[in-house]
This record gives C-alpha cells, sequence and structure tokens, in this order.
C-alpha cells in the first residue's frame, strides 16, 4: 500500500518540523527519526502534518518522557484541531503543554 503523506521529521532552528501523516502506520518511523535529533527546549511545529490518528498522542507523550528524562523541555506549534480534540479527548492537555 502506498503512503501518500510519507511522515517525516525535520530538524529546523530552534525545533522540528512535523510533516506528513502522524498515523499508527508512521507513528514508529517519527520516533526513530527524531532520535538523531537532542532535544534542548525544542520547538515541535505540527504545521505541516495532514492527519493524525491517537497515535500522534503517543507520539507526543513519548517525546515529552524523552524531554522530561534529559531535564529538557518542549513547545507543540501549529497542533492541528483534529489533534487538539485527540488532547482533549484524552483529557492530557496538561501533560503537552
Amino acid at each position: 500500500m502506498a503512503q501518500n503523506n510519507m511522515a517525516k521529521v525535520a530538524q529546523v532552528d530552534g525545533g522540528w518540523n512535523i510533516s506528513g501523516d502522524v498515523l499508527i502506520n508512521t507513528a514508529n518511523d517519527l520516533l526513530e527519526q527524531s532520535q538523531a535529533f537532542a532535544i534542548e527546549n525544542t520547538k515541535i511545529d505540527f504545521a505541516n502534518v495532514t492527519d493524525v490518528d491517537t497515535s500522534a498522542v503517543s507520539l507526543i507523550l513519548e517525546w515529552k518522557r524523552r524531554a522530561e528524562k534529559e531535564n529538557q523541555s518542549l513547545t507543540f506549534v501549529n497542533l492541528p484541531a483534529n489533534l487538539i480534540s485527540l488532547v482533549q479527548l484524552y483529557d492530557v492537555a496538561d501533560l503537552i503543554n
């Protein structure tokens, strides 16, 4: 099955840009890609994300765990409306803000 919106993490000045679909079949790839990048009070931008499912929430929480372990902070920006809804549904907004 072809993927139309390949998920990618790109390191940019002061943060990461996430693009493509953040779905169950791409979340592990995104996690693996992000392992190459340092977390140093990083801003993670979701402006180029095309679709999400609940695995996006899990991915965010995993990045937060990594940041806390490394005594760093993460800021998530430009979250798509459907991801904000999932975060609210699972009552984890306080954990990611």
